[in-house]
């Protein structure tokens, strides 16, 4: 395992054999959970967050449990330059990804008036940007895996209608949606998968960044129960946006048909609470 910052110019990450996962947001939370999965099935990891010391004992831990190489990028992915950073390095490193999963993310919370301009700039930053840049950085290899390759965007059941009081949050995911789909029509043929994970309110540290329970709308699930609906969704193929859980898909659904006020309002009530 080594440790690297993509401001460092230092060399030595280890060489690893396609498909290697690259995963954000890797030291915590659902990222956490692919990137474990992933080693747990074989795959060499690189593990993308700010956090290197998180990442390191990760990093640790899948090596030791399953004998993996897990390499560790330390990168700020508010910065704009981040994505082609990062891939210039593992290029260095000969390292190809054959398999993305763009995980990182955050939400802020609060009427639209009332945000923190700055922090909405990173919230973009990192839930629009980042997996745009980093997608068309590494999708070339993507394709290049073939069959073996895959891009998982998580997304999230509030890209699914506009959310007054998480306005910019849900409007970052509908845009992720969106452009999954997108690309999902542009790969048919190639082979690799491409997948829009949706998941509800999930049990992470996600509540506790954003500082706010706005997002608590519903039943909050496991991270478990969202690797599951991810793995099986991309062994069943199809779709290629996915929601997780019954009682979100028919949420998501009757979204599509209802009335915008209505559905506006209904997100109005469920956001609109005591922080």
């Amino acid at each position: 395992m080594r440790t690297t910052s993509v401001a460092d110019d230092d060399e030595g990450i280890s060489m690893s054999t396609p498909p290697t996962v690259l995963v954000t947001g890797a030291s915590s939370g659902i990222g956490k959970g692919f990137a474990t999965r992933y080693a747990r099935q074989g795959h060499d990891v690189v593990l993308v967050a700010r956090r290197a010391d998180r990442l390191d004992a990760l990093a640790a831990e899948l090596e030791n449990a399953h004998s993996v190489t897990a390499t560790v990028v330390s990168a700020d992915l508010t910065d704009p330059t981040a994505a082609e950073t990062i891939g210039e390095h593992l290029d260095r490193e000969g390292i190809e990804v054959g398999i993305l999963v763009n995980c990182a993310g955050f939400g802020t919370a609060g009427p639209f008036i009332e945000e923190d301009p700055a922090r909405l700039a990173d919230e973009i930053a990192v839930d629009v940007v980042a997996p745009t840049l980093l997608t068309r950085r590494f999708l070339p290899s993507l394709v290049a895996a073939g069959t073996r390759g895959a891009l998982i965007m998580v997304s999230s059941t509030a890209s699914h209608q506009p959310v007054p009081n998480i306005a910019v949050y849900a409007a970052c995911k509908a845009y992720v949606t969106s452009l999954t789909a997108a690309i999902w029509k542009e790969l048919s043929g190639t082979g690799v998968r491409v997948l829009a994970l949706c998941p509800g309110p999930t049990d992470t540290e996600f509540f506790e960044a954003a500082g706010s329970d706005r997002f608590k709308v519903g039943r909050v699930g496991t991270i478990d129960e969202v690797l599951d609906a991810a793995f099986a969704a991309l062994d069943r193929g199809g779709d290629p946006v996915v929601t997780v859980g019954r009682g979100n898909r028919l949420q998501a659904f009757a979204a599509k048909l209802a009335p915008r006020r209505l559905t506006l309002a209904v997100g109005a009530t469920s956001t609109t609470r005591a922080e």
